[in-house]
């Protein structure tokens, strides 16, 4: 623990004198450097952090939190097995599907696509798909009319609009007399929709589940599983292994995390890389104060050597400029994270002004599915970054201290 002493001649070392102007100026830099680069840090992790929620927002507004399926690809009695899955507390809602890939063709044109039979009124319980449709309503599939809901780039890609006929084409065969051929069925475009997911809107087409059971050829009352969605998303995981024991043998349960593993596996991996590629700059910017304070241990020679004689220990000496290191490691890292946090959470003001006086657009809505930048600032990643650049800051003083620490009183004031 630091006397006095200690503290008050490392912290009047901090402030500029007349002989050691530059030296106080390389201090500055090391300070705004560290500051500028936790600044940077913070920003582009919640950028990232904003990112992910944006995207994995659209993925569950589409999807389910979790699936239950049986192994061999058809679940009897859904009904009880929805039951079953909502007598879980955390569970919210639940709808069966039927999923099957098929080709959709509109006069020459042709587009693969995964076609899912749905019940609208259930499906309105675990998905947001009713929130995103641009033309018509889940309401207008009913069972029986062969309607369908495509995706506004899928509708697009086959040149078609709400009104027009198209045909789906399974894989699933029919023995005729002319030999076996291709199941397929005329269809009504009765909606469509647009999630902000090219996946999903270039490649998914929506009917009633009556028709995808005639479609596909399920017995009835037979369906490919039953999507459930849960209170707390995050839960999804643990909940998902529950159901699964819960379930009777040959029954399994998926989370959306497993669906979508490669996907967030990389935003992960790419937060990681981002944090560490920034974190070197901060490194950078801190371990510039070792140059300061070695620049500052020369100048004080002979003041170092006259504390020696009037009694300073070693250990006193290096305390004193282990105050003024860690001063300018904290006032830079409070700066940063006064600065980053004051940032991030007006990026959405910030860059909007900066696009108007350069008249450019960084995310042109056109190219881009997000056209804006979202931030969310996570406040673990705030003081983490906060005590690594710290931490940076401190390791820094460590050797010039040392130095200063051993300076031979006799040897600095020869030449005095």
């Amino acid at each position: 623990m630091f006397r006095p002493l200690e503290l008050f001649i490392g912290l009047r070392y901090t402030r500029a004198k007349r002989r050691n102007h530059f030296i106080s100026f390389i201090s500055l830099t090391s300070m705004l450097g560290i500051a500028l680069g936790i600044t940077a840090l913070i920003t582009v992790l919640s950028v990232m952090n904003g990112f992910q929620q944006e995207l994995r927002g659209r993925i569950l507004a589409m999807t389910a939190h979790a699936t239950i399926n049986h192994w061999n690809g058809q679940v009897e009695d859904w009904q009880a097995v929805r039951d079953q899955a909502l007598n879980h507390p955390e569970v919210e809602g639940g709808a069966p599907f039927i999923r099957g890939e098929a080709m959709l063709n509109h006069a020459s044109l042709v587009s693969g696509a995964l076609v899912q039979g749905i019940l609208p009124q259930e499906e309105q319980q675990i998905s947001d798909i009713g929130g995103k449709m641009v033309q018509g309503s889940l309401a207008d599939l009913r069972p029986g009319e062969f309607g369908v809901i495509l995706g506004k780039a899928l509708a697009n890609a086959l040149a078609v609009q709400v009104g027009d006929k198209l045909t789906i084409i399974t894989p699933q065969t029919t023995v005729t007399p002319a030999g076996i051929l291709p199941r397929l069925k005329r269809f009504d475009v009765v909606g469509i929709f647009e999630a902000g997911m090219y996946e999903y809107d270039r490649g998914l087409a929506l009917i009633h589940v009556a028709d995808a059971s005639k479609l596909f050829q399920f017995p009835e009352g037979v369906v490919s599983g039953v999507r459930l969605k849960m209170h707390d998303l995050f839960q999804a995981p643990r909940l998902a292994r529950d159901l699964a024991n819960q379930l009777p043998e040959g029954y399994s349960a998926r989370d959306w995390t497993q669906d979508h593993a490669s996907f967030f596996r990389a935003v992960q991996i790419e937060k990681t890389a981002m944090f560490v590629i920034l974190t070197l700059i901060v490194a950078v910017a801190a371990f510039n104060i070792v140059s300061a304070l070695v620049m500052v241990v020369t100048d004080k020679q002979a003041d170092i050597a006259i504390l020696r004689t009037l009694g300073a220990t070693p250990l006193s000496i290096m305390g004193i400029f282990i105050v003024q290191g860690i001063t300018i490691g904290l006032i830079g890292t409070l700066l940063g994270l006064i600065g980053g946090v004051s940032l991030a959470t007006h990026v959405d003001v910030v860059v909007p002004f900066i696009e108007q006086a350069l008249g450019i657009k960084f995310l042109a809505p056109d190219v881009y599915l997000i056209s804006d930048l979202p931030a969310q600032v996570q406040w673990g990643d705030v003081w983490t970054i906060g005590l690594v650049a710290f931490g940076l800051a401190t390791l820094a003083t460590l050797y010039p201290a040392w130095r200063a620490a051993r300076t031979q009183p006799a040897e600095a004031l020869r030449y005095e």
